[in-house]
C-alpha cells in the first residue's frame, strides 16, 4: 500500500518518512484516531515505506520485489494481530487461522471497522478478542532473522482488545523489542490499553478528515455522484472516510428510513385535527408496515429516528455547522424542527430507545410500534 493511496492525512504521512529519513524510526508507535479517518492503511504504507528497496522521500517505490509482495500483503517481515472468535470445537485459535479473511478484506477496501470484520469471519453476534496464544506466536514470529535483514513489523490492529494476560506477555518486547522491529499499534481507544503499553509507544494521533477531503475521495469513487450530495455525505461523516462511504452505500434503505419517519411524525402531529379523523388509522397502518421487515431493520430505523430527532433538535439553535442531515432531511427540518424542544427531545429519545430495546428483547412489533406512535402523539402535540 502506497501513502499516495490514502485520503488525506498529509501530516501524518510525513511526518512517518520523516522517522525513516533522519534515522529516527521509533521502536513501538500508536496511531490512534476515530474509525474510518485510516489509521490502518497508514500502518500498512509505512511498513512498506520501511522495506521498500527503492524508497523516495515521500513514498515507497511501488515496484521493488518488496512492494510487489507487500500489494498482495505476503511479506514474510509483515505480521498482523487482530480480534478473532473462537469457532465452537476449539480451544485454541490465532489470527493465522483467519488470515485468508483479513488479506482479503485489506484488499477489498483498507477502510472497514470492527462490525465490518465480524461480517468477514461470520462472527456479527459474538465478541472478538486477541487471546493470550497469540503473545506466544508474536513472539515467535519476532524471533525469526528477518527477511533480506530489512525491518520486522508487527500491526497490531484494535489492542484494546487483547485480554490482559496477552497484553502483559507483550509488555517486555514491546519495551525492548529486537533490532529492526517496528510494533505499530492501531487503536480506537487508547484509553482503554494498559497504562504500561501507552508509557512503551510513541503515540501519533490521526486526525478526522477534512469535508473537502472526504468529498474528492467519494467523487473518485463513483463518477455519478454529484458535488452536493457528496459534500452532505462528507459532512455527516463527520471526518469519518468510512461512515461517508457506509452512508453512500446504505442511501436506498435511509431514503426509506427518512420516508418512515417523516410518515410517523406527520401523523402523530395530525391526530384530532378536523379533516384528519383517519390520522390514527394511518398510524395503525404504518406500525403494521414496520412490524412486517427484519427486526435488524427495525432497530436500524429506531437508531435513525433517533439521530434526526437530536439532529432537528439542534437545528432550532441556528448552527449549521454541528446540523449533519441530508438535503431532504434539511428540507424537512425547516417545517418540523421547532416541534422539537428543551420540553420534549429527551422523552422522544427515551421512548425510541426504549422501542429499540423492546424489539432487541423479541418483543411483539406490532404492540411495540403501535404503542410508540401513541406515545409521540403527546409528546409532538
Amino acid at each position: 500500500m502506497l501513502f499516495k493511496d490514502i485520503i488525506g492525512q498529509e501530516a501524518v504521512k510525513q511526518r512517518l518518512c520523516n522517522s525513516v529519513r533522519e534515522g529516527r524510526v521509533p521502536h513501538a508507535i500508536l496511531l490512534t484516531g476515530e474509525s474510518g479517518v485510516g489509521k490502518l492503511p497508514l500502518a500498512i504504507a509505512f511498513a512498506q515505506y520501511l522495506a521498500c528497496l527503492h524508497r523516495t522521500e515521500s513514498d515507497s517505490c511501488g515496484q521493488c520485489p518488496s512492494c510487489l509482495q507487500f500489494g498482495h500483503l505476503q511479506h514474510p517481515d509483515l505480521h498482523f494481530a487482530f480480534p478473532i472468535i473462537k469457532p465452537e470445537g476449539k480451544s485454541e485459535v490465532v489470527c493465522d487461522d483467519f488470515s485468508e479473511q483479513w488479506r482479503r478484506l485489506i484488499l477489498e477496501s483498507p477502510y472497514f471497522d470492527l462490525a465490518d470484520w465480524y461480517e468477514a469471519i461470520g462472527a456479527e453476534k459474538k465478541q472478538g478478542m486477541i487471546y493470550e496464544k497469540e503473545s506466544s506466536e508474536i513472539l515467535r514470529k519476532l524471533s525469526l532473522k528477518s527477511f533480506g535483514d530489512g525491518y520486522k513489523v508487527m500491526i497490531i490492529w484494535l489492542p484494546e482488545k487483547m485480554n490482559e494476560v496477552c497484553a502483559n506477555k507483550l509488555l517486555k518486547i514491546i519495551e525492548e523489542p529486537p533490532q529492526q522491529t517496528v510494533f505499530i499499534l492501531v487503536s480506537e481507544a487508547p484509553q482503554l490499553l494498559l497504562q504500561t503499553i501507552l508509557s512503551r509507544v510513541q503515540q501519533i494521533i490521526v486526525p478526522r478528515l477534512e469535508e473537502d477531503t472526504i468529498m474528492r475521495a467519494l467523487r473518485e469513487r463513483n463518477d455519478e455522484l454529484s458535488v452536493s450530495d457528496a459534500l452532505d455525505l462528507a459532512h455527516m461523516a463527520n471526518g469519518s472516510y468510512l461512515k461517508a462511504l457506509k452512508q453512500m452505500q446504505n442511501d436506498e434503505q435511509n431514503c426509506q428510513f427518512f420516508s418512515w419517519f417523516v410518515s410517523l411524525m406527520r401523523s402523530a402531529w395530525l391526530v384530532g385535527h378536523k379533516q384528519h379523523y383517519d390520522s390514527l388509522l394511518t398510524l395503525r397502518d404504518w406500525s403494521r408496515e414496520i412490524a412486517d421487515v427484519g427486526r435488524e431493520k427495525q432497530k436500524a430505523f429506531l437508531e435513525y429516528a433517533q439521530r434526526l430527532v437530536r439532529e432537528y433538535y439542534t437545528t432550532n439553535f441556528g448552527m449549521p455547522e454541528i446540523n449533519y442531515q441530508t438535503a431532504a432531511e434539511r428540507d424537512f427540518a425547516v417545517r418540523f424542527a421547532p416541534f422539537i424542544n428543551d420540553m420534549n427531545v429527551e422523552k422522544l429519545t427515551a421512548q425510541l430507545d426504549l422501542a429499540q430495546r423492546q424489539i432487541e428483547q423479541n418483543g411483539s412489533a406490532r404492540i411495540i410500534f403501535f404503542d410508540l406512535c401513541l406515545q409521540l402523539i403527546v409528546l409532538i402535540k
